[in-house]
């Protein structure tokens, strides 16, 4: 039983077409022309498809032993960041050509260097482009596009178009206005990086499981770790005694054995509770800091009516004699807190003299009751 397909004459599919193709001995697709875009499976589901990039990642999953999502979840990853790159490759495209050039530039192919829908997608989207008007290719680029153009099952796709298979061309290409915020996802340039000297760190708080935004920071990471050869540092952020569990430590090293990720350098941010002590310390003398015994609603009203604390004007002297209650974990000392003196009328909140010190009055599950 074979997989219907349709494809929408006035945005042809061409990315999802050269799948179709080229899986067509594993998994057999028939294909007809309509006004929108669709996929009926083997099991009769009907999948409507609002982008090429729907058809790409549903025909790679149908056959994953031709590997066109990628075969780890890095990969995996980068590809999804090429098919978000080919949604708005339309909006701006000398920029997104430009970026294009930088990345191919040592690359055969887009990730993994093997073919996958990452080239598809964008192959797609260059070659739709090119049928409503004329534009130069960079070299690289250029060298990119010829090689997938002159595949056998990508030929069999393009040369077997109906004449009326083209971008509608009242479309207009569209140009970003100035300042517009661009929406794609990708992973940006490190401006100045060398190579074997890129160090990057993954600090999860072992407060809970991991969701999905961990495993997005923790693969972003990996990624440039492996692009620069260079370290990935993972870090327990173990500062707040009342939340860590060591259960949770157990299953985040799982998770992200399963996510492929190896780091190189294994810390807890306890390990430096001594040094974090000399710079806070640092910081009172210098007057760069102060210790505020501030009710919290109290600070937090302060804060969003940017509102100087009475302790901020502490001299050096006051600021220990509250510090030294706080190592003490008295009962005055659990009421304040250290606050970075930054800039409380800034517009950003964030600056507004943040809390980077408060006394927890209880053991920690790794030095036990000598940091509070």
């Amino acid at each position: 039983m074979s997989i219907k397909l349709t494809s929408n004459l006035k945005r042809p599919p061409i990315g999802g077409l050269i799948v179709a193709e080229l899986i067509k001995e594993s998994v057999p697709t028939e294909n007809t022309w309509g006004s929108e875009t669709t996929i009926v499976f083997r099991n009769n589901t009907k999948l409507v498809c609002n982008t090429n990039n729907d058809i790409l990642r549903a025909l790679a999953r149908e056959a994953p032993k031709f590997e066109l999502y990628g075969k780890s979840p890095v990969e995996r990853t980068q590809v999804d960041h090429w098919l978000t790159f080919s949604l708005t490759f339309q909006s701006n495209v000398q920029s997104k050509l430009d970026y294009l050039q930088k990345s191919l530039a040592p690359l055969t192919y887009l990730v993994s260097n093997k073919l996958t829908i990452a080239d598809l997608s964008v192959f797609n989207e260059i070659f739709l482009l090119q049928q409503a008007t004329t534009i130069n290719l960079p070299d690289h680029v250029q060298r990119w596009y010829d090689l997938i153009r002159s595949q056998k099952f990508v030929e069999a796709v393009t040369s077997r178009l109906p004449s009326d298979a083209r971008v509608d061309a009242k479309q207009p290409v569209k140009a970003e206005k100035p300042g517009e915020r661009k929406q794609e996802g990708k992973f940006v340039d490190l401006p100045g990086a060398e190579m074997g000297k890129v160090i990057v760190r993954f600090p999860p708080e072992a407060s809970g499981y991991l969701h999905i935004g961990h495993a997005k920071a923790a693969l972003l990471n990996q990624y440039y770790q492996q692009a620069f050869n260079g370290k990935l540092i993972m870090r327990f952020d173990d500062t707040n005694p009342a939340k860590e569990n060591v259960e949770f430590e157990k299953v985040i090293l799982e998770d992200l054995e399963m996510l492929e990720i190896k780091p190189d350098l294994f810390t807890h941010t306890s390990q430096y509770f001594d040094l974090m002590l000399e710079y806070c310390e640092k910081l009172l003398k210098e007057g760069k800091a102060y210790v505020d015994d501030t009710e919290p609603e109290q600070m937090k009203k302060e804060r969003e009516q940017r509102i100087e604390s009475a302790n901020r004007s502490n001299n050096v002297e006051k600021n220990f004699q509250m510090w030294n209650e706080m190592l003490k974990g008295t009962s005055s000392g659990q009421k304040c807190c250290v606050r970075a003196k930054i800039d409380m009328s800034s517009p950003n909140g964030c600056l507004r003299d943040p809390t980077i010190y408060r006394c927890k009055n209880e053991p920690h599950p790794r030095t036990g009751t000598q940091y509070k």
